[in-house]
Order: structure tokens, then C-alpha cells, then sequence
């Protein structure tokens, strides 16, 4: 960040009559401790999250996004997954991203929109889409529900509870699951094939859930975040970019 250094070489190349290149927005940010995080863009929150293993994992975070770059663990399939590196807006266990209004009531919000490039590779994972409500707005602990967009599934792995249905929304078809994990309510949604990138409305999952009795216009909202459930291998996976707003 040496941002006197900077003003430094800046004035001696004004005063010098010299033009330098500009330099980068933010220098890449490794992350290998189990919680550690940074922010991006001075709005999001990249988090390693390595929350259901001892083992290495490491990320690297650029001004867009992350890449996976260790993964050392490996979980078996029929159980939780490593981990959740993931990049998000809003508040995740008193972590909220810079000038956040999340938590916001649903029956506040006019909009919420997202964007999402992600890079697959080999290994056993999802690439996972998750929005949290709760009926307070709660910024620390576990959220009671959980929506989970599956944009890909490598591997014999599958979301909570059982298929209730399919659905169409945002012009796409989904397999729908419907369970809890003991801590919160989940309800997934889990693409046919594989998503590279996709710009959508958060607010009509938000409302499909509402549709079902699962969630009330009184909830809140309290994050929106995109990433990668892990259970082995997974180098290489990359949120490209990820971008979220809610009006």
C-alpha cells in the first residue's frame, strides 16, 4: 500500500517532466490461514474459509477475484465439504464487506442484481452460489436459511436433503433440493450442465424461496456470496469476477 512512497515518485516525476505508467490497482494477496480474508474493489470480502479441514489450502486474490493455488485435504463424499473460499458483499460472522447496506429486509429490496465468471478444473466440487437470510438482521452466527445455486457439480457429490422439484428462473432450468444440515434450512438449486458465467437477479431465487413458505418478506437479507465447496483436488479453480448490488 506505501502510499508516501507513491506521492513521492509521483511528484519527483511531475517536477521531473517525466510520465510513468500507472501501476496496479492491488498487488495479488496470498491467503493461506484458515480464516483470513482481505478486501477488493473497496467493496468486497475475499475469504479462504477453511472451515471443515486442518489441512493446507491457500488463495490467491486479485482485484477481481481468487484463484484456489494449495489444496492438500480430501473428505469423503456422503459429508461436508473442505471448505468455502469465496468473495461476498454484506456480513459473514461479523466480517462485513466495506459500506455494505446488508442486512436490508426483503420487503426493502427493489433490486438485487449479480454477475459471476468462474474457472473450472479437475477435482471434487461445486461451484457454489450462496445467499443467506435470516428472519433478524443478524451480522455474526449461522443464518437460518440458505439458498445454494449450483453453478457446476464435479464428482459424486450432492446438496442437502432430497430433489423436490424442478423450476425455471432467469431463463434456466434447475433441479431443486430441499433439506436442512442440522444448523440452518438449505434449499438448492443445481444447474443440468456446467455455467461459466452468468448476469442475473438474486431477487427472483429470493423469491422462489418466498414462493415455497420458507422465508417471509420480514427476513433479511444478509449476504450474497460466490465461491467453491471443495472435497478434493480443486487448483486452479477461479472466481474470475464477481460483482453484487441490492437496491
Amino acid at each position: 500500500m506505501r502510499k508516501p512512497v507513491r506521492a513521492i515518485v509521483a511528484s519527483l516525476a511531475v517536477l521531473g517532466g517525466l510520465v510513468l505508467p500507472a501501476g496496479p490497482a492491488q498487488a495479488d494477496v496470498q491467503i493461506c490461514d484458515q480464516y483470513g480474508s482481505t478486501t477488493i474493489q473497496g467493496r468486497y470480502v475475499v475469504q479462504n474459509n477453511r472451515w471443515g479441514s486442518s489441512a493446507t489450502q491457500c488463495i490467491n486474490v486479485t482485484s477481481t477475484g481468487f484463484s484456489i493455488t494449495q489444496q492438500q485435504g480430501s473428505k469423503p463424499t456422503n459429508g461436508a465439504p473442505l471448505s468455502y473460499p469465496s468473495a461476498f458483499i454484506g456480513c459473514h460472522y461479523t466480517n462485513c464487506s466495506p459500506g455494505t447496506n446488508l442486512p436490508i429486509q426483503v420487503s426493502r429490496i427493489s433490486s438485487a442484481t449479480s454477475s459471476i465468471n468462474y474457472r473450472y478444473t479437475s477435482g471434487i466440487y461445486n461451484a457454489s452460489y450462496d445467499i443467506w437470510l435470516d428472519p433478524t438482521p443478524r451480522r455474526d452466527g449461522v443464518n437460518q436459511m440458505e439458498i445454494m445455486i449450483w453453478f457446476n457439480r464435479q464428482g459424486s457429490i450432492q446438496p442437502i436433503g432430497q430433489v423436490v422439484g424442478t423450476t425455471t428462473i432467469g431463463g434456466r432450468s434447475w433441479q431443486v433440493w430441499q433439506g436442512s444440515n442440522g444448523s440452518n434450512n438449505v434449499i438448492s438449486y443445481v444447474a443440468p450442465s456446467p455455467i461459466p458465467s452468468w448476469s442475473f437477479s438474486v431477487l427472483d431465487f429470493i423469491n422462489d424461496v418466498r414462493a415455497r413458505g420458507a422465508i417471509t418478506n420480514s427476513w433479511y437479507l444478509t449476504s450474497i456470496q460466490a465461491g467453491f465447496e471443495p472435497w478434493s483436488g480443486g487448483v486452479g479453480l477461479s472466481v474470475d469476477s464477481f460483482s453484487a448490488a441490492v437496491q
